[in-house]
């Protein structure tokens, strides 16, 4: 049985989690995993073609055990999809885990993600959508968190900065 992960990523989508992942991964000499990415290769197809497809009952049980198996297999910096931490099992799973919340606002998320690419979930009324996502999710991503970094106004280096710093890790000089 491994350790764990050094560092869980949660927050919603465009927040940075894949961006600061990476670079978190480098700075702490760990590997870096993400499991939207992990979805896709096991699927041989994009997350918002599974949600087309298959539904999003379908895609959540696929993130279930996505997260499950790299929780389990990882040791490094882990990047979790917005939505897997609706998941009561999930949760309970980073009980305990050096988990880090990326948060942002409606703003910086229109800023980076244009709230119109394709996410299944902001398909119509993006906005509106993006801020009901986070009045039901915020609250989830506070729970199983270790600590919560703002990602408005900074750089994916100084969030990588931030999360070390808030998670108490030794970055490589």
């Amino acid at each position: 049985m491994t350790a764990g992960p050094l560092v869980v990523l949660v927050g919603p989508m465009g927040s940075g989690k894949s961006t600061v992942g990476a670079l978190l991964a480098e700075r702490l000499g760990a590997p870096y995993r993400d499991t939207d990415a992990d979805i896709v290769v096991a699927e041989g197809r994009e997350i918002s073609d599974i949600f087309v497809e298959d539904g999003e009952e379908h895609f959540r049980a696929l993130e279930r055990d996505a997260v499950a198996a790299a929780v389990a297999e990882h040791e490094g910096v882990l990047a979790l999809g917005g939505g897997a931490i609706l998941d009561a099992g999930t949760r309970a799973l980073l009980a305990g885990l050096p988990v880090a919340y990326l948060s942002m606002d409606v703003d910086e998320a229109v800023r980076r993600v244009g709230l119109n690419t394709a996410r299944p979930l902001l398909a119509v009324n993006p906005r509106r959508q993006w801020r009901e996502l986070m009045e039901a999710r915020r609250h989830l991503y506070t729970e199983v968190a270790r600590a919560v970094v703002t990602t408005d106004d900074r750089t994916p280096e100084e969030v990588a900065d931030a999360v070390l710093a808030a998670l108490d890790l030794k970055k490589d000089a």
